[in-house]
């Protein structure tokens, strides 16, 4: 009896696999940790997930074809492979859209989550949770910018992104899309002036090291989601999806709560190297700068109604 009730327990058992870019440690991975512990005590070890950190599955359109194919269950994505399955979202990496992440989880947490959400599950991603995809500054090797004049002519590198590409050009300044893992050697050969990106990957990424002079600006501040795929949320019990939808609210706070107290070690640790923190007082001439970006989102009908609850909202 104890053996026939050991193999039932066996087969009954259902493992899955999620994905994440990020090392372990960080925010992201130990938000996802504890969801997977959370699903497998809800669920009564019926469902365990293992966690892939660091890209270990391939990378984030790789993972995103893995998802829909089914070789991956669940994944944590920045906002540009959602955008690109819906447009829409396009306009939550906006510049000078949201004053700071409360303002953009009032948002995420609510109605315009709730529509994006919808969205999104037509395309296959099923909304467990919003993650901080953190806020995003400027930071300079052998220029010290404290205005947005001292931004122009600056060749600054950006993602191979539409919005950022003219958002730099906006300003005045010289758009340089590079990869990522190429921005360190584009401080040392002097391709580039500036680059943007949050905090924690200015110091995880030792750019601190070249470019001492940072102007936060928090330009954009975006979120990022744990997601799982349409397919197994269809092979769910609705006690199930309960279990996970609880585990990936409750994720999404423990992991915004570990990304601020990551922004804060950080900036101390690149303080304590020798950078120079210089914020912005007023946003309004950058905002101004950008009406051209506005308002070509605003004359798109798959953003518009998003732009218009969010400024309505400021």
């Amino acid at each position: 009896m104890g053996l026939a009730f050991a193999v039932a327990s066996a087969s009954a058992q259902t493992k899955l696999r999620a994905w994440n870019i990020h090392p372990d440690g960080y925010p992201v991975t130990e938000a996802m940790k504890s969801f997977a512990d959370q699903v497998n005590k809800g669920t009564q070890g019926r469902y365990q997930i293992e966690v892939f950190s660091n890209a270990t599955l391939g990378d984030q359109p790789k993972a995103v074809q893995m998802l829909k194919s089914g070789e991956i269950d669940l994944a944590e994505f920045s906002s540009g492979p959602l955008s690109d399955a819906v447009p829409g979202i396009k306009v939550l990496n906006l510049p000078f859209l949201f004053t700071d992440s409360a303002h953009m989880f009032r948002h995420l947490d609510g109605k315009l989550g709730e529509r994006f959400a919808a969205n999104l599950k037509g395309a296959g991603f099923v909304v467990l949770g919003w993650y901080d995809g953190g806020a995003r500054s400027f930071y300079c090797a052998g220029r010290s910018p404290s205005n947005l004049r001292d931004l122009a002519g600056a060749s600054i590198r950006v993602q191979q992104s539409e919005i950022f590409v003219e958002m730099v050009k906006l300003l005045d300044a010289k758009p340089v899309p590079l990869p990522f893992k190429e921005v360190m050697a584009g401080f040392e050969k002097g391709t580039i002036d500036c680059a943007e990106n949050n905090m924690p990957s200015y110091e995880a990424t030792g750019h601190y090291k070249l470019a001492k002079s940072v102007y936060v600006t928090n330009h954009v501040v975006s979120p990022e989601a744990l997601v799982v795929s349409a397919a197994l949320w269809g092979k769910l019990t609705e006690a199930d999806r309960k279990v996970f939808q609880d585990a990936g609210v409750r994720s999404a706070l423990l992991m915004r709560e570990l990304w601020n107290k990551r922004v804060a070690q950080a900036q101390e640790a690149t303080a304590k190297q020798g950078s120079q923190f210089v914020r912005v007082k007023d946003v309004s001439p950058f905002v101004r700068r950008m009406s051209p970006l506005y308002a070509k989102y605003m004359n798109d009908p798959t953003t518009r109604e998003e732009l218009l609850s969010i400024i309505a909202d400021k």
